[in-house]
């Protein structure tokens, strides 16, 4: 006995990753400790505050089909809701919340001390105690030991990070907390690979300087939205966003003061985000669009403080007064906070198994920025995998480890273990090849079961998703047999749709498969009463008009199986597979794939290696490196 405080699990950091890893594991019964630099600043949203968006916000869906709790907490905090590219197809289809950040916070936090498993302290860890390759708990700056049987660091952009600003360079978290350096020297000294990442935020202007009537309104839906497949009340007390753009003298401040730039003047030295530049990236990257959009998003029901939405910038603060005010709307605006850009550590991704274990150190796992994304939702899917997956592992469960083809939070995991990343990653809807089948109004379907299995979705929403599907299968069935005839009531509805004629009976569902009809019009048709709630029949709707592309895209998922199913032997020796390109091999046992599909998707493994991967595998004399 050490006589220190045990815990099954501690998690370091209490942001978007901590609070889902936290509450994972002690939702599966762990006793789990959460430490966090700042109790303030759980769940806080440093930069931009919204949840949601293209490819993210399906994933907050999948958190909560899985059992995390993002969605919950946006849904009963948010100042505005939207659905995005409503006039696309269903596989682009997201959501996107205007987050009350301080709200947001003050409700995760209440909901993290109510956790009987969870204790939550606050504390900054130095040091992780590491036995024979095997992480055994922490020490804090104060000298205070916490045992544990795994560790899972969820530090975002608090590991060495450094704030700046034009020239000012200081070490700092983000919002000008306390950054965890002795944490960060001690994972290079374990011999961690590190990268080096940069982030940045925009200035917040006052709402009561802001001029509206030189901005368009940007409103959220007039219908009820929710990321949670649990909510049941909704807000639609919404405020309203606004957008205007930058002006030529907007360019010219930012041209003449490039040399004053962080990103330009060689202060900065980490890799921003491709898909989220700072102004001054844009302006220089775009030198021939005439403005850019700004986006003006308040931060909470009781804050005057504006986020200046696409105006990110490390600029010196006397410059962002002179950007802020030559943009429409805000020629009197009064700045409240500056803009900064941030460095900060990351550990390469190809360092943790699909788990989110690190490979260097057994029941160590780690979730967030820290693994080189970007984003709160990308977090948020990280923390839930290895709060899952930590508990599962000492419980001696299976670990859980989502496809290509089940979740974007497994596109996410799979993308940082495989290929790494030499920027802030992302997701993207072109990132998953299967994206019609990964789609926002499924992702009950997809994962419920799963969250179920791992113990975080309880029984009676298990039967409600039964329920569901039951409703949606019944109806797609009765859809393929009910026969429409071409009678007057049913020409004037398919006219007044801007469909043509029909010359004969046609079944129902290849009527809805027109592109101007919809359940709604079936319905009227046939002469029936919806039964059906909008979820379900917008499941109907969908599955019956893409029935081709989806089952064109599981034909595919069927092939990525069967390579997934070609288990590659643990600790195979690649050197001894001579016809191995050098790069290949090199590729190969850095990443060390559990599958061919995985191998496949190596940089630098090329379908020629693959092949002979798989020959020299099926051969069945597998030489294995002895550990």
């Amino acid at each position: 006995m050490t006589g220190n405080i045990k815990y099954d699990v501690i998690v370091i950091g209490a942001g978007h990753a901590g609070v889902e890893a936290g509450l994972a594991a002690s939702r599966k019964g762990l006793k789990t400790l959460m430490l966090t630099i700042n109790l303030d600043n759980i769940a806080f949203m440093p930069c931009n505050p919204s949840v949601g968006g293209p490819a993210k916000g399906i994933v907050v869906r999948e958190v909560d089909a899985l059992g995390g709790q993002m969605a919950k907490v946006i849904d009963k905090t948010h100042i505005q809701m939207r659905m995005l590219n409503t006039g696309k197809g269903p596989a682009v289809r997201a959501l996107r919340a205007q987050a009350d950040k301080v709200l947001y916070q003050q409700e995760m936090k209440s909901l993290l001390e109510q956790e009987p498993n969870l204790d939550i302290l606050q504390g900054l860890v130095d040091e992780l105690i590491i036995e024979d390759d095997v992480v055994r708990g922490v020490k804090t700056n104060v000298g205070t030991v916490y045992d544990a049987d795994a560790v899972i660091i969820t530090t975002g952009t608090f590991l060495r990070g450094e704030i700046i600003l034009g020239d000012l360079k200081y070490s700092s978290g983000p919002n000008h907390q306390i950054p965890s350096l002795a944490l960060a020297d001690q994972l290079k000294e374990l011999g961690f690979e590190i990268i080096r990442f940069k982030t940045g935020t925009p200035p917040r202007v006052n709402a009561d300087s802001i001029d509206y009537s030189k901005t368009e309104i940007q409103p959220g839906d007039d219908v009820p939205r929710a990321f949670s497949f649990d909510t049941t009340e909704f807000i639609m007390d919404q405020l309203p966003c606004w957008l205007t753009y930058t002006s030529s003298e907007t360019h010219e401040i930012i041209t003449a003061n490039l040399h004053l730039s962080a990103m330009y003047s060689g202060v900065v030295q980490g890799t921003g985000p491709r898909y989220c530049p700072s102004i001054e990236d844009k302006i220089v990257r775009f030198n021939d669009k005439p403005r850019h959009q700004i986006f003006l998003e308040p931060e909470g029901r009781n804050t005057k403080e504006v986020y200046v939405q696409g105006l990110s910038t490390s600029m010196p603060e006397s410059v962002q007064r002179d950007m802020v005010t030559s943009i429409p709307g805000l020629e009197n605006a009064r700045m409240m906070r500056a803009g900064y850009a941030i460095e900060y550590d990351a550990l390469v991704p190809t360092q943790l198994w699909p788990t989110l274990e690190t490979k260097k150190i057994k029941n160590l796992y780690t979730a967030g920025q820290i693994n080189g994304t970007s984003g709160y939702e990308e977090a948020a899917g990280q923390g839930l995998i290895a709060g899952i997956n930590a508990a599962n592992n000492l419980l001696g469960k299976e670990e859980l480890i989502l496809s290509r083809t089940d979740a974007y939070i497994g596109v996410l995991i799979d993308d940082l273990v495989t290929k790494g990343t030499n920027e802030p990653y992302r997701l993207l809807t072109s990132r998953a090849e299967h994206r019609l089948l990964l789609r926002h109004d499924n992702a009950d379907i997809r994962l419920t079961e799963i969250g179920h299995e791992h113990g975080l979705i309880s029984d009676e929403r298990l039967a409600r998703y039964h329920k569901k599907k039951e409703n949606i299968d019944a109806e797609l069935e009765r859809l393929q047999k009910v026969r429409i005839k071409p009678n007057e009531h049913t020409q004037n509805i398919v006219a007044e749709r801007g469909g043509t004629a029909l010359k004969d009976g046609i079944l129902a569902a290849d009527l809805l498969r027109r592109p101007e009809m919809d359940y709604q019009s079936i319905m009227e048709i046939l002469e029936e009463e919806i039964t059906l709630n909008q979820e379900e029949y917008e499941q109907v709707e969908v599955q019956i008009k893409y029935d081709g592309y989806i089952k064109k895209s599981l034909q595919q998922v069927d092939k990525m199986k069967r390579m997934e199913d070609k288990k590659i032997p643990e600790n195979i020796d690649y050197d001894a597979i001579h016809s191995l390109a050098t790069e290949a091999r090199m590729k190969l046992k850095e990443v060390k794939p559990l599958n061919i599909a995985q191998a496949s998707r190596i940089s630098g493994v090329n379908p020629a290696d693959t092949s002979i991967l798989l020959v020299y595998i099926e051969q069945g004399n597998v030489k294995r490196v002895e550990s």
